[in-house]
C-alpha cells in the first residue's frame, strides 16, 4: 500500500482511476509532497564492528568480524551496526532482518579483490536464473533492513570488469596492460584473467540449468561478476545517504522486494564500466527513489521484471514506483524501462529529475521475444542538457543485429509479420509532460513493431534544442501538444512511417526548416497538425513509399 501526505491533484486522480490504495498520514515539514512506502524501524541498540575485532587499516580482512556484528545485533532483536571511520577491507557481507548497517562519514567498506573469497551460488543475471559469484553485500527473505550513513561502499569492481580499449586513453590502456590480465586477439578488450576471458567466449556463461553445480562453472568463475548489492524477496528496506560505487556488475539490485526507499544516495561507476548500471529495480512493488545522484557506466535508474520466458513465468511486474528529485550525470539512459521487462511494469511516476550528459534521456527499450506489458507511466518536469543520443526514445528493436526494416517497407504485402503472442512486448499509455532539452542528437524517436505499434502516448509542453527533430515509426494514437523545437538539421522536422492517429497541436518550429513533415508508408493514416509560425517552413509536406496525401491535415 502506498501512503501519501500532500500530492498533486493530477497524481491523486490518477491513483484513484487506477484503483491504487491510498491512506493519509499527517504531513511533516520534511516530508511535504513526498509519497511514502512502509518505513523501517529499529531498536536503539547499537554495536560497533571494532568490538568484534574489526580493524580499519585497509589491510586486515574483516569479513568474519563484520558478519559476527550483524548476527549479534540480529539475535538481540535488531538494531544498528556501526562502521566507524577508516578503511575496512572485507569479503562478502550478509545482511539480516531488523539490522541497520550504518556507515559513518569517512568510513569506507572496501571489498577484497581476492576472487577466492566469493563463492559461486545460484543467482540471477539480466533477468534470468544464473550462477554468479556471491554479491559483496546481499540479503534474501529479510524484513526491515537498512544501509545508512554518509560513508562509502566500494565494490572494487576494477578487479572484475573487462575494459574496452576505445573507452580509455592510450596511457590508461598501457597502464592496464602492464597490471596483468589478458587481452583478446584483436587487442580491443582487456580481461582480468584467463578465466574471465574464457567466460567471454562461452555461450551463455553461467546460465543455470537443472542439475548443475558450482563446480561446473569454476573454469569461468572470474567472468561471473556479481552485483554490488543484491536484495531478493525482502520487505521494508531503506538505503539512505551512502555512496555505492565501483561495482563488479550492477550497482544496486533489488529483486522481488516490497516497500523500498532509496533516499539521498550516490551511485557511481566509471563511465567505461561494463554492465555498470546504477539502480536496477526488478519485479518490485511500492518503491520511492528520491534526492539521489547517479554517475554510472550503463543505465542509471532502470525498471526491469525478468527476461523472456523466465520473466513471463515469474510474472511479477514492477509497479507503484515514485522516482523524483534525482540527478543523473552519466549513464546510457537517465530513466530506463527494459529491456528485460517480460513480467511487465505499471503505475510508475517520474518527476523533477535532471539528466546531464546521459547518452539517452528517457529510454524505453524492448525486443521481440520479451513479451510483457509496460503501461501507466507518468513523467513530468525533466530537464536535460548535452544528450549524445535521443532525448526521448521508445524502441522495440533493442539489440537487433543486421538490417532493420527500411522506411515504408513494413506495409509491403510480401513482408510476413510474426504473429502476436505472449512473446510480443507492449508499450502503452505513457504521459510525458514539461520536458526541456538543450542539446540532443534527436528530440524524439519512437519505433514500434509491425505487428505491435507503440500506442497511446501523450507528450505535452516540450522545449527541444536538438540536431534532428522527431521520428515516428509504427506508432498508433500519439498526441503531441505545445511543442517548441529548434533543430540544426532541418529536413524534415518530423518523419512519420506507417503510423496512424497522430496529432500535433501547437507545434512551433523556432528556426527555418525545409520540410515540416515527411510521410512514408501505405499504412500511414489520420495525421493532423496545427502549426504556429508557418513562415519558418518552406515546404509543409512530402510523401514517399505509397503514403496517401489525403491522410494528412495541416492547419
Amino acid at each position: 500500500m502506498l501512503h501519501y501526505n500532500k500530492i498533486s491533484k493530477t497524481l491523486l486522480y490518477s491513483f484513484i482511476a487506477l484503483g491504487l490504495p491510498l491512506t493519509c498520514t499527517p504531513t511533516k515539514a520534511s516530508e511535504k509532497n513526498l509519497p511514502q512506502v512502509q518505513r523501517v524501524s529499529f531498536p536503539k541498540d547499537t554495536i560497533n564492528i571494532k568490538d568484534f575485532g574489526a580493524k580499519n587499516d585497509g589491510q586486515t580482512l574483516n569479513t568474519s568480524a563484520i558478519n559476527k556484528a550483524i548476527s549479534a545485533i540480529h539475535k538481540r532483536g535488531g538494531g544498528v551496526v556501526t562502521v566507524p571511520e577508516g578503511i575496512w577491507l572485507t569479503g562478502p557481507l550478509k545482511l539480516q532482518s531488523n539490522v541497520n548497517l550504518h556507515v559513518k562519514q569517512s568510513a569506507v567498506i572496501l571489498f577484497t579483490d581476492d576472487f577466492n573469497e566469493y563463492k559461486l551460488e545460484q543467482s540471477n543475471w539480466e533477468g534470468e536464473p544464473a550462477w554468479r559469484n556471491e554479491s559483496p553485500i546481499s540479503g534474501k527473505n529479510l524484513e526491515n533492513i537498512a544501509i545508512t550513513g554518509a560513508g562509502v561502499i566500494d565494490g572494487n569492481g576494477g578487479a572484475w570488469r573487462m575494459v574496452k580499449k576505445f573507452k580509455m586513453t592510450n596511457a590508461q590502456w598501457a597502464k592496464l596492460i602492464k597490471s596483468g590480465g589478458v587481452v583478446d586477439e584483436k587487442n580491443d578488450i582487456w580481461y582480468p584473467s584467463e578465466s574471465a576471458y574464457k567466460g567471454s567466449k562461452t555461450n551463455n556463461a553461467g546460465r543455470a540449468a537443472e542439475g548443475q553445480k558450482a563446480e561446473d562453472f569454476l573454469d569461468v568463475k572470474d567472468f561471473l561478476r556479481p552485483n554490488l548489492l543484491s536484495l531478493v524477496s525482502c520487505n521494508k528496506i531503506l538505503l539512505e545517504g551512502v555512496t555505492f560505487q565501483n561495482s563488479p556488475g550492477w550497482n544496486v539490485h533489488p529483486l522481488l522486494c516490497e516497500n523500498l526507499t532509496v533516499r539521498g544516495v550516490n551511485i557511481r561507476n566509471p563511465w567505461y564500466a561494463q554492465n555498470g548500471d546504477g539502480l536496477d529495480i526488478e519485479s518490485c512493488s511500492n518503491v520511492l527513489v528520491e534526492n539521489s545522484s547517479f554517475d554510472v557506466g550503463d543505465d542509471a535508474i532502470c525498471i526491469k521484471s525478468g527476461r523472456d520466458e523466465s520473466g513471463r513465468k515469474r510474472g511479477v511486474p514492477t509497479q507503484n514506483v515514485w522516482i523524483r528529485n534525482n540527478t543523473v550525470f552519466h549513464g546510457h539512459g537517465g530513466f530506463v524501462i527494459g529491456s528485460e521487462m517480460s513480467g511487465g511494469a505499471k503505475n510508475i511516476w517520474i518527476e523533477n529529475c535532471v539528466f546531464l550528459g546521459t547518452d539517452i534521456g528517457l529510454r524505453f527499450k524492448t525486443t521481440r521475444g520479451r513479451g510483457g506489458i509496460v503501461e501507466n507511466i507518468f513523467i513530468d518536469n525533466i530537464n536535460m542538457i548535452d544528450i549524445p543520443g535521443e532525448a526521448i526514445l521508445f524502441d522495440m528493436y533493442y539489440g537487433i543485429k543486421g538490417d532493420l526494416p527500411k522506411a515504408g517497407e513494413q506495409a509491403n504485402t510480401n513482408y510476413e509479420l510474426p504473429p502476436v503472442t505472449e512473446e510480443t512486448p507492449r508499450f502503452q499509455n505513457f504521459s510525458i509532460s514539461n520536458i526541456t532539452v538543450n542539446g540532443a542528437k534527436k528530440g524524439v524517436f519512437i519505433r514500434g513493431l509491425p505487428e505491435m505499434p507503440i500506442k497511446d502516448i501523450r507528450i505535452e509542453n516540450i522545449n527541444i534544442v536538438a540536431e534532428e527533430g522527431i521520428e515516428l515509426i509504427k506508432t498508433d494514437n500519439l498526441t503531441m501538444k505545445n511543442i517548441k523545437i529548434q533543430v540544426r538539421k532541418s529536413n524534415p522536422l518530423i518523419s512519420l512511417d506507417n503510423s496512424r492517429n497522430i496529432r500535433f497541436h501547437s507545434l512551433t518550429p523556432t528556426k527555418p526548416i525545409e520540410t515540416l513533415v515527411l510521410v512514408s508508408g501505405e499504412e500511414t493514416e489520420n495525421i493532423k497538425f496545427t502549426i504556429n509560425q508557418t513562415q519558418e517552413v518552406k515546404k509543409l509536406s512530402k510523401f514517399i513509399h505509397g503514403a496517401a496525401k489525403d491522410q494528412l491535415q495541416i492547419n
